[in-house]
């Protein structure tokens, strides 16, 4: 699954006291909520599910459920949270009963969030060796 995130120069709300107006406007900035979503987004609900039971292994049915939501909806929104890492997946269940469950990583917020920061050094550091392999290429096709 491809890595994606936005990556904006935004001021933290440290300022703010409510943890839903923390979470709205940080996961507008890095691209997971859309500017017109709010709290009352499937896709907020999705994230904020994970936020209040860190520690709890979701299945899709029991998302659908929770938010009455559609399967593509949840499986749309798991999957940008699973791409960011944010978000750990394993098997739950024996034999035909085996269910993929999805849980937030390390039951933590700020230690799933390490695995975020891990993924945009390498991809900043893949975008560097891009740029320098550029030059290099310009440099000897127009000053030879």
């Amino acid at each position: 699954m491809e890595f994606e995130i936005r990556v904006a120069n935004v001021s933290p709300p440290l300022h703010e006291e409510d943890y839903k107006k923390v979470a709205e406007k940080f996961l507008k900035s890095i691209g997971y909520m859309k500017e017109n979503d709010d709290a009352n987004s499937i896709s907020f609900k999705l994230f904020e599910l994970f936020l209040i039971h860190p520690t709890r292994k979701w299945t899709v049915d029991e998302l659908i459920m929770e938010l009455k939501a559609t399967k593509s909806t949840i499986y749309r929104h798991l999957n940008k949270l699973k791409s960011m890492d944010i978000l750990q997946e394993e098997k739950i269940g024996e034999g035909n009963k085996v269910k993929k469950s999805y849980s937030l990583r390390y039951g933590n917020i700020a230690k799933a969030w390490s695995f975020v920061e891990a993924h945009v050094k390498v991809a900043m550091e893949n975008y560097s060796e891009t740029v320098s392999h550029l030059q290099k290429l310009l440099e000897r096709r127009f000053l030879k």
